[in-house]
């Protein structure tokens, strides 16, 4: 881990703010998997970005974003969000994301061949459009047509882009951890 977590007691004045801002938006909306040690430090990608406010508030900022009224079901993020961190092999973001895909109701086998790489056969139409975008996305260059095209039709103009958007995010947050080595929380002690 390059970045250590930064105790509540050690921040500095820029980052108490921000520190309040996570911690309460974690506290409502990212729930299920470990975020924050026993004395109040932040785990996962809110460690770096603290640790660097001037990159972590508008990522912070577009974090909450994509969290806030999500068109998109809770299953379909999840699928898009797996596909992502498989590709970046971003372990915090799989080992949190397979928790909450796991609360959504997505089945351990879909849950095991997303983050393996391979598309599950038994994906719902909806599951399947996110997995086909993001997937594309993932893989570099254009989406294609007919898969946006499926994407505003299985969701509306709006619903892609928040797909769009959503599977954007989530490159920055495999970023963030793989760049500074975050690791689970069980590797962290």
């Amino acid at each position: 881990m390059r970045i250590p977590p930064i105790a509540p007691a050690d921040l500095s004045p820029e980052q108490k703010p921000l520190f309040e801002d996570m911690k309460q938006g974690i506290e409502a909306k990212f729930t299920g998997f470990v975020s924050m040690r026993e004395d109040g430090a932040l785990v996962g990608p809110w460690a770096p970005t603290l640790r660097f406010p001037k990159f972590g508030k508008p990522w912070w900022d577009y974090i909450k974003a994509l969290a806030d009224n999500p068109v998109l079901p809770k299953p379909v993020r999840e699928v898009a969000i797996l596909v992502t961190g498989a590709r970046f092999k971003s372990r915090y973001e799989l080992y949190a994301h397979i928790a909450v895909s796991e609360k959504v109701g997505l089945t351990d086998a879909k849950i095991g061949t997303i983050v393996a790489g391979q598309r599950p056969a038994d994906l719902t139409k909806e599951e399947a459009v996110a997995y086909d975008m993001a997937s594309a996305l993932v893989s570099g260059g254009p989406v294609p047509h007919p898969t946006y095209d499926a994407a505003v039709a299985a969701f509306g103009v709006d619903g892609a882009a928040e797909l769009v958007y959503l599977v954007a995010g989530y490159c920055m947050v495999s970023a963030i951890l793989n760049g500074f080595a975050v690791p689970v929380p069980d590797d962290a002690d």
